[in-house]
Order: structure tokens, then sequence, then C-alpha cells
């Protein structure tokens, strides 16, 4: 009889992985300072609002063996997106406050930093841990987007900490959830509150990265994931020779996951967000790219073809930002517009208040995208990128112009299209083994600097290319990593995000391979395949191409080895 209790095969297999840790964390550890720090920009302005947390340095850990340990109640926190990870980390969170003492206690705050002002929360015991060691998903106490950002909130907080004798709080998050880690430490600082707040960087877009954060949990994994399913696509497209397939990423802010599956998939055109504002590219000029490779391989006889593109990417083509700043500015908190029922009525209602200039722009978009410009905004008062539909757009354009080739007769082939979207697929995935090991150290890690007595930290890993044993652990001064923004019309904090590098190893090995896949000679797609957890290690522990790039770059490998693109 069926069981529907029963978990997976992979599930047992994977319940049985033990995470590999770095060298230093297996035995008692203490902090070594290896550098002072400041603000990433606007540094009079962060120093003012973090007056605790500011200049502090970086450090690493190395052993000491004389160390006395006692018990610490810690409380974590799920914050954001999923990204394949999560559990590992509480997980190697868990082991750590153990391994200082057994009698720590770990609470779980439920449904993400709400848990934490709602006072709902669990204590997470061995046999609850157990059910999620290397699991994908956030489901242990689930996840939540509410902000930490008010007084109220803070001392909410240090009410539940203070009944559970919580001495420390371990946020996972992004870069807005780390930015409110440091506002929580910042405020508990000032107000002589004694609880710690550890910060660990999550995000499969991969724009949590700096010259201390290597690369953000669940890349890793949501890249791989996103890349077989782009190779699938490119077999599915070379044997059935008729479609071209437009694909949309996810990275709202950046391009990594775009960069990243492209190296990992070789599609016939990979369109990179930074590249299109550095070089001020109109859309029509990223229709030229896609058009090109289009009409020299029908000019072969191959009317197939894959395109990845970025979801964020119509914020960094220069008259579309200035039409979404002006849109976001507008729209904020504007209760005449949320009023209006209509799509004709929002429509008008946008084009009679918008300048001239981006009046000019909005009125030449199909409606679909005009009105996707201006549904609901998301958290920080901007447009909800994701539900843009570029792809489609894209292929519109593209038929437009593909239509008059025709007409001129430089142009005989046949364009038929499918268009994706891959973002929800690679979440919650089971993490691979660098994830599973990345995320169990991360936390692990962190629970070391909570009994180094830290706070307004990021828990950091460097030497990741490499096998784990020449990890480096160490912790980074969130408030190092800030600038001011402008959100809902004021100024803020928050982290940094970081771009593709447009003179980085990964995007310059785009740039070199890219004329070769986009012609017609030959097919040069790759077929990544799934996700393999048993079995060599090159396999089963490969990198991703850009940390590969990255660390041959900074360690001076003059020869990169194509056999790892």
């Amino acid at each position: 009889m069926f069981d529907e209790n029963k978990k997976s095969p992979l599930q047992v297999a994977r319940a049985t992985y033990q995470p590999k840790l770095p060298e230093v964390l297996k035995g008692n550890v203490r902090i070594k300072v290896i550098g002072q720090t400041e603000a990433a920009e606007d540094k009079e302005a962060i120093k003012a609002l973090f007056p605790k947390s500011y200049g502090k340095p970086v450090v690493e850990l190395e052993p000491d063996d004389t160390k006395e340990t006692i018990a610490m109640n810690v409380g974590v926190i799920l914050s954001g997106g999923q990204a394949p990870g999560g559990h590992n980390v509480i997980s190697g969170l868990y082991d750590g406050v153990k391994h200082n003492h057994p009698d720590s206690k770990l609470y779980g705050f439920l449904g993400g930093p709400s848990g934490l002002i709602d006072h709902k929360y669990i204590e997470l015991t061995g046999d609850i841990i157990d059910n999620f060691r290397n699991m994908g998903g956030f489901d242990i106490i689930g996840s939540g987007r509410t902000k930490l950002e008010e007084e109220w909130q803070f001392d909410k907080g240090a009410e539940i900490c203070q009944k559970l004798g919580i001495k420390a709080i371990v946020i996972i998050g992004g870069d807005d959830s780390n930015t409110n880690a440091c506002m929580l430490a910042e405020y508990y600082q000032q107000k002589n509150i004694d609880i710690q707040v550890i910060g660990c960087p999550k995000t499969i877009d991969g724009d949590l990265k700096n010259e201390n954060i290597e690369i953000s949990f669940g890349f890793d994994t949501a890249s791989k994931v996103y890349s077989e399913l782009i190779g699938n696509i490119q077999r599915d497209a070379a044997s059935a020779r008729k479609y071209w397939h437009f694909i949309r990423l996810m990275g709202r802010s950046a391009s990594h996951i775009t960069l990243e599956c492209a190296l990992q998939t070789h599609p016939n055109v990979c369109v990179i967000s930074e590249e299109v504002a550095a070089k001020q590219w109109h859309l029509s000029n990223v229709i030229d790219l896609i058009v090109d490779s289009v009409v020299r391989r029908a000019d072969a006889g191959k009317n197939f073809g894959t395109v990845l593109v970025p979801e964020g990417l119509l914020e960094f083509v220069p008259d579309m930002r200035s039409l979404i700043a002006e849109l976001n500015e507008l729209l904020a908190d504007n209760k005449k517009f949320k009023m209006l029922k209509a799509d004709d009525e929002k429509y008008s209602y946008v084009l009679k208040n918008l300048s001239s200039k981006n009046a000019a722009v909005y009125e030449t978009l199909p409606l679909f995208i005009a009105k996707q410009l201006t549904m609901d905004r998301d958290d920080h008062g901007n447009v909800q990128v994701s539900l843009i539909e570029t792809e489609k757009m894209l292929i519109e354009m593209v038929k437009k112009r593909l239509s008059i080739l025709k007409e001129e007769g430089t142009y005989k082939g046949k364009f038929k299209t499918l268009s994706h979207f891959f973002g929800y697929e690679g979440r919650c995935a089971f993490p691979s083994n660098f994830d599973a090991d990345y995320c169990y150290t991360l936390g692990f890690n962190a629970s070391v600097l909570i009994a180094e007595g830290l706070t307004g930290y990021m828990s950091i890993i460097h030497n990741t290319y490499y096998s784990v044993d020449k990890w480096i652990a160490g912790g980074v001064p969130i408030v190092s990593m800030m600038n001011m923004e402008r959100r809902n019309g004021k100024d803020v904090p928050v982290i940094k995000k970081a771009l593709v590098d447009l003179k980085g190893a990964p995007y310059k090995c785009l740039e070199a391979l890219r004329p070769a896949w986009s012609s017609g000679d030959k097919d040069n797609f790759a077929f990544p395949g799934p996700i393999q957890f048993f079995g060599p290690s090159e396999v089963c522990d490969r990198r991703t191409r850009t940390l590969y790039l990255e660390t041959a770059m900074r360690d001076g490998e003059e020869n990169v080895d194509n056999a790892k693109i």
C-alpha cells in the first residue's frame, strides 16, 4: 500500500549527508583582528546613523584550545524569499551552540521577523532539526518580509528574548534583512540591551557579495537548477529545430544569475543588464543583438535558439530607467491613483502626470507592458519587476523587426517562439553539496561569533572555491557594506548591491565566447543536467563558473581552464 508519509529515497539519503566543516571550527577558537572598516559609500551619513556599530574590525577565527565556554540561548529568523540551504544554516547554528555548550538552546521565530515581534516561536530540538538537514526550503520555521525598522518592534523583540533568556539573534536573509539586522544591533547597543545580532548572507540573485562575501548562499544551487532547465530546453530546441526560446531569469537588481547560467549553458544570446546600462543601449540596441543572431542562424538553416535575459533588464535601459524612476515617485502612496479601477483611466492618469520626455516613452510601450509598470508597488514603493513580462515584449519587438527585414528580402527564415520565466523553480531545491557545506559552515560560524561576543556582524567564509578544509571563517561588520539609497521618496541606509563587474573575469569570459554562441556555424549548447549529490567530486562538488573565474583572477592564474567553463 502507498504510504503518503513515506519520504523519497533522495530525502532519506540526503538526511544522512554530513556537511563538511573547516578545520578551525572543529575546536575552540578565538578571534583575530585583520582590518578596520568604514561604510561602502556615504560614510558620514552612515556613521551618524550607526555610531555604535561603525568602524568595527573584520575578524578571522583561529584555534584556542584553552577557552572555556558557557551555555547561551540563541534565536533564529528566516527573512525574505527562500534560498536553497537555509535549513543547513539553522542545522549548523544548532550544532554550533550545542558544541559550545550542551545546555544551550536554539529558538526559531515563526513566519520571519514578525515572529520576533508577535512572540511566536518554537524551541528547535535535535529531533526537529534532524528532519530538515540538507533539505531545501524554509519550512522548518517559515519566512516573512516584515521589516524590523521601528523602535517598538525592537522593544517587542527584546521582551521575548529576555523572557526566554536569549542572548543573541541570528537573522538569515538578503541585503534588506541584514540591513534590518544591523539596525537591530545598533538599537540594542545604544539602549545597553544585552542581545547580540548576527546576519547570514542569503540570496539566489547573487547580488549580496563584496570583498568580504565571496558568494551568497543559494546562488550555487539555484543557478544549477536553472541551467539544467535551460540545457533541457536547448536540447529540445536542437531536436525540434523550430523554436526560439526566450528565457527570463531571476535578478532584478543585477544579472549574476543570467551570467552564470550563460556560462553553464552557452545560449545563442545573453543580455546583461549592466552592459546595457554601461553602453547606454536603448531597447532597439537589445533587439539588434537578438535579431543579428536570429538572422545569422536562419541563413545557416537553423530557425531555433535560446535567449537569456534578466528580469530587471528594463530598469537598466536608460530611457526606461528614467520612466520607471518617475513612476516610482508618482505612484508612491498615491491615493488618487489607487482609487481608479479601469485600466484606461489608470493609463490616462499616468500619461497626464508624467514629464513630457517620459510620457513619450510610455506611449510607445505595448499596452500590456504599460499596465504591468503600474501594478501594485513592492514593499519599497518600486515597480514589481518580476511581474513585467520582458521576454514577451522582446519577442514582439523582434517579430516586428524581422517582418521589416523579410519585406526587404534580407531575412528568409521562420520565427516561432516560446517564452519562459524561471524563478520559483530554483528557490527551494535540495541544496547542492557546495551549498549544504557552505550553509552549514555559515550557521556554525555564526554560533562562534556569538560566543565571542560580537554583534552587528555578518558570518562570512573565504576561500570557498577550494576544498572545505581550506576555508577561512570570520565576520565582517554589516555597517561596512552600507550606503544611502532612495526608497519610497526617502534616503535610507541599505547594504550596497553588487552588480556584474564588466571588468571582471566572468563577464570578460562571456564577452569572448558570445560571438561563437551567437553564430549559425555550429551549435555550442552545453547541457549541465541535474545537480549530482553522489559520485566523483569534479561532478558533485563543482563550483559555479563565476566563483572559478573570480578566484582564478584573484589568485593570479594566467590560463583559465576552458573545461571548467
